[in-house]
């Protein structure tokens, strides 16, 4: 069996109401950029931390009362470790103060800050500190990005969109990753930490205004990102087609069939193939047992039934009824308990 991505999971509640802000200062004590840390929740913090490493690139995401940090030049000369923070809040109120500048980030936005220089971070929940604070962290060693950190000045401190555009596509993927770490395997790694650092530099370089800092090839793997992440969302439209892929993210046809020359596949093979995967999907689940197979196919895009039939073949190697009574009678099978399978008649 693959290996499940390296991480680990930090709570409080393991442990009695006095030991817990402990338990949190001594984490953040061993983290890459240490903190001074404060709260007003101190005699009973309830507060989780899960770690998620894909190799260069480490993914936290945090639960945690309200929160007021600092990052001092002691601290810094104690351990400098050259790393970046992108914080996305995702509950609560976020604050971020480096270099004279200060922004409030709301659910939903980015904050970008350099560990190696002085900076403040506070996080409060809503309602007056009665529900928690949530963020998801990623730390982004320097050399990582393609741009220098004083090309990045600009923007420490700053707020990001993560709901429209790169910024959101981004938001999408962290959350993803860092919610349903189980889902992916060890060797995965390092690919999934290339897609959400060309992602992070995209993002970083246009509000730089200066994409064409941005490596060609960085640049040309965040947008073949998107274009997978608006296939999959429109996967049951049946117009969905290269002209209309290309209009959405204000490319020509040409540009498009570009970007999957190095995928070893096709535009409309790469639709194709996505839609046969969830229309299989389906058909091994019990839950749609008694939807029609065509009802199926045409969720997914698949209008006419002898076409389906014969790419569903194709792909599989059986037509999708047989696909579908194979997957679900040994699936019967696994879940009928061993003393139903093994009893006998009695007359």
């Amino acid at each position: 069996m693959d290996a499940k991505l390296p991480r680990h999971v930090l709570d409080t509640e393991h442990v009695p109401p006095p030991e817990r802000f402990g338990m949190w200062l001594d984490m953040i004590a061993d983290s890459p950029a240490p903190l001074r840390v404060r709260s007003a929740h101190a005699d009973d913090f309830v507060a989780r931390a899960e770690f998620i490493e894909l190799g260069r690139l480490r993914l936290v995401r945090y639960r945690y009362p309200s929160v007021d940090c600092v990052r001092t030049r002691k601290l810094i000369q104690r351990s400098d470790p050259d790393y970046y923070c992108l914080a996305l809040t995702t509950t609560g109120t976020g604050v971020a103060g480096q270099q004279g500048r200060q922004s409030s980030c709301q659910p939903g936005e980015f904050t970008f800050y350099d560990c190696s220089r002085p900076h403040e971070v506070s996080h409060h929940g809503d309602d007056h500190g009665l529900r928690h604070a949530s963020s998801v962290v990623a730390f982004i060693p320097y050399d990582a990005l393609p741009l220098s950190s004083a090309r990045l000045a600009p923007l420490f401190a700053g707020r990001m969109s993560g709901t429209e555009g790169i910024g959101a596509l981004l938001a999408d993927y962290l959350i993803q990753l860092s919610s349903r770490p189980e889902q992916y395997h060890a060797a995965d790694a390092e690919r999934l930490a290339g897609i959400g650092l060309d992602l992070v530099a995209t993002m970083l370089g246009r509000h730089l205004v200066s994409e064409d800092e941005v490596p060609t090839e960085v640049r040309r793997r965040a947008l073949l990102s998107q274009v997978h992440a608006h296939i999959r969302q429109h996967l049951g439209e049946p117009a969905l087609s290269p002209q209309a892929i290309a209009d959405a993210h204000h490319i020509s046809v040409r540009s498009l069939h570009r970007l999957f020359e190095d995928e070893e596949t096709t535009v409309a093979a790469y639709i194709r193939d996505q839609r046969l995967e969830r229309c299989r999907l389906d058909l091994t689940d019990p839950m749609l047992r008694n939807q029609p197979v065509q009802q199926i196919a045409g969720r997914w895009g698949f209008r006419d039934k002898a076409h389906f039939s014969r790419a569903f073949r194709a792909a599989y190697a059986e037509t999708p009824q047989a696909y579908r009574m194979r997957h679900l009678e040994a699936a019967r099978i696994v879940n009928t308990p061993a003393s139903v399978v093994n009893s006998q008649p009695t007359y």
